[in-house]
């Protein structure tokens, strides 16, 4: 195993113990990145990620953080910088989808779930890493990439005004982020991946649902974490020092 090299620049990525985040965090982690990555709940997995992420030659660290709350938010972010000493882009990929609810039965507690997890905490988790990345601030700049979806301008599948809705929420965000954190030297875009064969589809269906929509996406096939993680890697790096501000779909053409 190659030795980690202390002046890697760090990646904050969310959610990143499973799906697309966990493919976000191994791709940079292949691209010379040290990772700290949240989670939720599943410690095994956050580990396994963790594992991985050495294996690539880099350092990693996984912090038990709900993005809900912004006390836990403000700790993800104080451990990785007292652990790397510096944050260099920020990947808000953790979110929900919410039960299916048709718009007759919403209701707060509902909405707030949904709405805390992906919108909320991309305010909250913005604000932290731009505090932290602002070279106003003593900073060396950086990035931010909002994990969005097509659902934003698609409605969504049915029963999910809510998700829907909180991404198109996410995208606003994110132009609103990069007219402010510009003059700060962060740069801030969205990638809106659109049917990835990821375990967040139990929540409408699994695999039978992917296999069902998959003749409607113009490739006539879902895509994978990995192929958005691609994009999120490049958005994070130097490679993309003039893209700003710009929504990117992963989505197959759909």
């Amino acid at each position: 195993m190659n030795t980690p090299k202390k002046e890697a620049p760090l990646a904050v990525v969310t959610g990143g113990s499973r799906g697309i985040g966990r493919a976000i965090a191994l791709a940079l982690a292949h691209e010379g990145w040290n990772v700290c990555i949240s989670y939720l709940s599943n410690a095994a997995a956050a580990e396994e990620v963790l594992a991985q992420i050495r294996q690539a030659g880099q350092q990693g660290l996984a912090v038990k953080a709900d993005m809900a709350s912004q006390d836990d938010v403000r700790q993800l972010f104080a451990q990785a910088q007292q652990t790397f000493g510096r944050i260099d882009a920020l990947v808000n990929n953790a979110g929900v989808i919410g039960a299916l609810r048709s718009i007759f039965d919403a209701d707060q507690a509902h909405l707030r779930g949904v709405f805390d997890a992906n919108v909320l905490g991309c305010f909250y988790c913005a604000g932290e890493a731009a505090r932290l990345m602002s070279t106003q601030k003593g900073g060396h700049g950086g990035a931010i990439v909002n994990m969005s979806s097509v659902a934003s301008r698609t409605g969504g599948m049915p029963q999910e005004a809510h998700y829907a809705a909180s991404k198109g929420a996410v995208d606003s965000l994110t132009l609103a982020l990069a007219k402010e954190l510009a003059p700060h030297g962060i740069r801030v875009n969205a990638v809106r991946p659109g049917l990835i064969e990821t375990e967040i589809h139990e929540t409408h269906g699994g695999q039978a649902t992917l296999a069902k929509l998959a003749p409607t996406v113009p490739m006539a096939r879902v895509g994978q974490a990995e192929e958005v993680a691609s994009v999120v890697s490049f958005l994070c790096g130097a490679g993309s020092s003039y893209i700003h501000g710009t929504l990117i779909d992963v989505s197959g053409g759909r």
